[in-house]
């Protein structure tokens, strides 16, 4: 993007989950596409800033509001001269983000890319859809196969910021990995609000299983990981590529937001806990060495010490590889909303606190027994004189990771490591 006596200089800032980041990777490859120099969270001088905001819960949502009052100051100081802000915080609050941050030159919603672009003179180019740069490490990249949601969950603001599910295509999904593998990629995460529901809207039909065969042929690609499995109405029938494909991981990412009955009616899971235990049941039957990774509420409006307690006794039982804990936020439009926030916070972070204390224990006791193992390790980067990397059964930036100590290996690449040593939440081992 040119004047007469300059040229723009653009840093996209992404706040939020993976979801922002493939949509921030998307902005980042139009925008050069268009001849404008861009760069994602670089530490180079920039004068127009765009920040990809997440509107999730109220963490994420003061995260967001840091980010853009710390430019909106630079802006005022002239260090940068124009703020552009996008994304779920962007789409949720514009009206009341416009009053109260004059600063910015312009608030964009999650499907307003084209907009966005015209206020940077740049065209929207239909033709580089399924080409994408990427922000991660060379070697792994995220793959968005479906956007919005149609789950009635009753603490979860999705929706309004990403509205219905709408699945793409299994042959643009394809193509897009195929052009991610020919760049180099090894890995590849599959993501979604709902990965469950995909192809529903499409082909009156859950696809998921089709679409893994489909992935898992394309040469290079060596590994297919699976994040957000809903529950209620799973597809079993995506156990079978799983358990048959060798590029596709033994992992499976599967949020249940609780274990008690009350507490999954109130949050309209659709799923009783009877139901959760025989599908849980089922995988670790049809994949014995499959990985299962989850996430829990607390603090969700009247939950008793018998709920909470009902909780603590599923993890106990089920012997989660990993296990995430959020407390509980009370969303505006929510259906939640309309209950009263009555768990006080400091119970709703000693309940977080006590659930994760147990997945500690768990989780050291799951990684003793990984000692004298061998695993395929993928490394990820070099920390001083060690080498990090993940196993199958990792996701990248919140799953456990394999550090090594070797004099030469390369980023990117698959090594055979024996494990030596393990703590609660790391292994330690040698490349034989």
């Amino acid at each position: 993007m040119k004047t007469k006596d300059k040229i723009h200089r653009v840093n996209i800032i992404t706040l939020g989950c993976s979801k922002n980041r493939v949509d921030s990777e998307v902005l980042l490859t139009q925008l050069r596409a268009n001849n404008i120099e861009a760069e994602h969270e670089t530490r180079k001088k920039s004068n127009i800033v765009i920040i990809n905001t997440c509107g999730f819960i109220d963490k994420a949502k003061e995260e967001s509001i840091q980010a853009i009052v710390e430019y909106a100051e630079k802006k005022k100081l002239g260090k940068i001269e124009k703020l552009f802000v996008t994304g779920c915080l962007s789409e949720r609050y514009k009206e009341d983000l416009n009053l109260e941050l004059p600063e910015v030159d312009a608030f964009f919603g999650t499907m307003e890319l084209p907009g966005l672009l015209n206020k940077l003179n740049a065209d929207y180019k239909k033709e580089l859809i399924g080409e994408r740069l990427i922000t991660t490490d060379s070697h792994y990249a995220y793959l968005k196969i479906s956007e919005g949601c149609n789950r009635p969950c009753s603490f979860c603001a999705i929706p309004l910021m990403r509205g219905k599910h709408v699945s793409r295509s299994i042959e643009s999904l394809v193509d897009e990995a195929k052009f991610l593998v020919s760049r180099g990629v090894k890995e590849i995460i599959l993501i979604a609000q709902d990965l469950t529901f995909y192809g529903l809207d499409l082909y009156n039909q859950r696809k998921l299983a089709d679409l893994l065969y489909q992935l898992s042929d394309i040469p290079g690609l060596e590994w297919i990981r699976l994040q957000y499995a809903y529950p209620a109405g799973f597809p079993l029938e995506i156990l079978k590529p799983i358990k048959e494909r060798p590029n596709i991981c033994k992992y499976l990412d599967m949020p249940l937001q609780h274990a008690s009955n009350e507490m999954l009616k109130s949050m309209k899971r659709g799923i009783t806990k009877e139901k959760t235990y025989e599908l849980l049941h089922t995988i670790k039957q049809e994949i014995p060495e499959i990985a299962l990774r989850t996430t829990f509420i607390v603090g969700f409006p009247n939950e008793t010490e018998k709920d909470f307690q009902e909780l603590c006794d599923f993890v106990q039982d089920i012997q989660f590889d990993r296990v995430g804990v959020f407390t509980y936020s009370h969303e505006e439009n929510t259906a939640a909303y309309q209950l009263v926030d009555n768990i006080p916070e400091e119970i709703k972070e000693q309940r977080k606190a006590d659930l994760m204390y147990i997945q500690q224990d768990i989780s050291w006791q799951k990684n003793q027994q990984k000692i004298g193992k061998i695993f395929k390790v993928l490394i990820d980067r070099k920390e001083g004189q060690f080498y990090i990397g993940r196993s199958e059964h990792d996701s990248p930036e919140v799953d456990n990771e394999v550090v090594i100590q070797s004099p030469q290996l390369k980023i990117g690449e698959f090594y055979n490591v024996l494990i030596d040593k393990a703590e609660e939440f790391d292994l330690f081992g040698s490349v034989v």
